[in-house]
């Protein structure tokens, strides 16, 4: 009798169990269901948000365009004042050049004159050693032997004489010749010294110029970092979510087959476990053990327990090797609604958790992009693998945990080669309202 109440209540534990392992996939059933209508809600209101934005996106771009023209100016005005820069610096050295010219020629002049002030200083020591300039007519008219004589003589002197006029027109030219050089200097190196000021001028013209690009530069780059936020365009964010809907059917299809499987299995295994427990009965009814031996029998084999659920919020995997150079936060004044994981090198991405390629695609912010569905224990949840150098999977295909995607690269609206990655815990919207901090849930 006693054997018969174990045998009965091992039968109602098993059933009971049975019970308790179908309700929580009819329950995933349901969420899934309902997050699919929820999707299909977020579809209509993403549309009307869309809407609303599409003004601030507008104005966003026209910025853009603004900060765009504005920096173009300043390349086309550095450019110029680069230009005028060269001219000035050639304008330096072509009156550098012609400065040492006029003080090589002044060099020359000054001993030109040196050596005349010599000669000159020797006729007039000579003239005043024979007494003056007319002694020397004197003693031709005196000293000739004939008239013949004579006019040679005077021929002479009115040589020297033309000579000596010659020497001191010469010397005086030389002279005057050296001051306007001198003075020809001076006006070159107070030239010299206007261009050398107008130089620096340019100069800090050039490095303001350069400054406010620098700062317009920065402006646009915190502009393509809001912009690598990934504010997509309207058809970018309605091929997404139309996608989306594909793939969450897709999913809920998938966890169905994967219920009906855990079901089949904990039906067979109920079964197996009923009759090992009938054949353990029947055993101990034709034994000669006593009671509490076959009560210890009967108990010692009971139902398997379904297999645990994966605990606690780590259920992804790390989706490629690296550290992570950004966070989840705010950047550049706005949100960044994922991590990066940045590593060089032919770097592998890989699917953070099985599931359905939601949209694999070239997108103009996130580069090559894979976009991935979930279903874990009834919740729905969206990954993000963007700026990646190839894909290796296609809209639509189911991928297993683990599974290669592409390799991290530099794609779309990015510095350097790394991975932008993103947990939504629901479906993906424009607004991405569902992002939370993958730190949390990787393990």
């Amino acid at each position: 009798m006693k054997r018969k109440m174990i045998a009965t209540a091992l039968t109602l534990t098993l059933g009971l169990s049975g019970l308790s392992a179908a309700v929580p996939q009819t329950t995933i059933a349901a969420s899934l269901d309902e997050q699919l209508n929820d999707v299909k809600n977020k579809q209509s209101k993403n549309e009307q948000e869309l809407k609303e934005k599409e003004s601030e996106l507008a104005d966003v771009k026209a910025e853009q365009q603004d900060v765009r023209s504005q920096i173009e100016r300043l390349d086309k005005e550095v450019a110029e004042t680069d230009d005028k820069i060269s001219t000035k610096e050639n304008e330096i050295q072509k009156t550098n050049e012609q400065i040492d010219e006029l003080k090589e020629e002044i060099a020359v002049l000054e001993d030109r004159i040196a050596e005349r002030d010599k000669l000159l200083k020797d006729r007039v020591r000579s003239m005043q050693q024979n007494g003056g300039g007319t002694v020397d007519y004197m003693e031709v008219l005196l000293g000739s032997k004939d008239f013949g004589d004579l006019v040679e003589r005077v021929l002479a002197l009115n040589t020297i004489a033309d000579q000596d006029k010659k020497i001191l027109e010469e010397h005086k030219a030389d002279k005057l010749a050296v001051e306007e050089k001198k003075a020809e200097v001076e006006d070159k190196l107070a030239s010299l010294q206007d261009k050398k000021a107008e130089l620096e001028e340019l100069k800090k013209e050039l490095d303001a110029k350069k400054a406010e690009k620098d700062k317009l530069m920065k402006s646009l780059e915190e502009e393509e970092g809001e912009l690598h936020n990934h504010m997509m365009d309207l058809n970018e964010s309605a091929e997404l979510l139309e996608a989306q809907e594909k793939a969450v059917q897709q999913e809920i299809k998938r966890a169905e087959e994967a219920a009906r499987k855990a079901e089949a299995e904990r039906k067979a295994a109920a079964k197996a476990a009923k009759e090992k427990a009938a054949a353990e009965a029947a055993a101990a009814k034709k034994s000669k053990k006593s009671s509490s031996s076959n009560e210890s029998s009967s108990q010692s084999s009971p139902a398997p327990a379904p297999a645990p659920e994966p605990s606690g919020s780590a259920i992804f995997s790390k989706p490629a090797a690296g550290p992570i150079t950004s966070g989840f936060g705010s950047r550049w004044g706005r949100m960044h609604e994922g991590i990066d994981i940045a590593q060089g090198g032919a770097n592998p991405v890989s699917a953070a958790a099985a599931g359905t390629v939601l949209r694999s695609y070239k997108s103009s912010s996130y580069g090559n992009v894979v976009f991935l569905t979930h279903s874990i224990n009834g919740q729905m949840y969206t990954t993000v693998y963007a700026h990646l150098r190839n894909r290796a999977v296609s809209t639509g295909q189911s991928v297993s945990a683990g599974q290669y995607l592409g390799t991290m690269g530099n794609s779309g609206h990015s510095t350097g080669q790394h991975l932008h990655f993103e947990i939504h815990k629901g479906g993906w919207n424009a607004s991405k309202s569902n992002a939370v901090n993958p730190m949390n849930y990787l393990r």
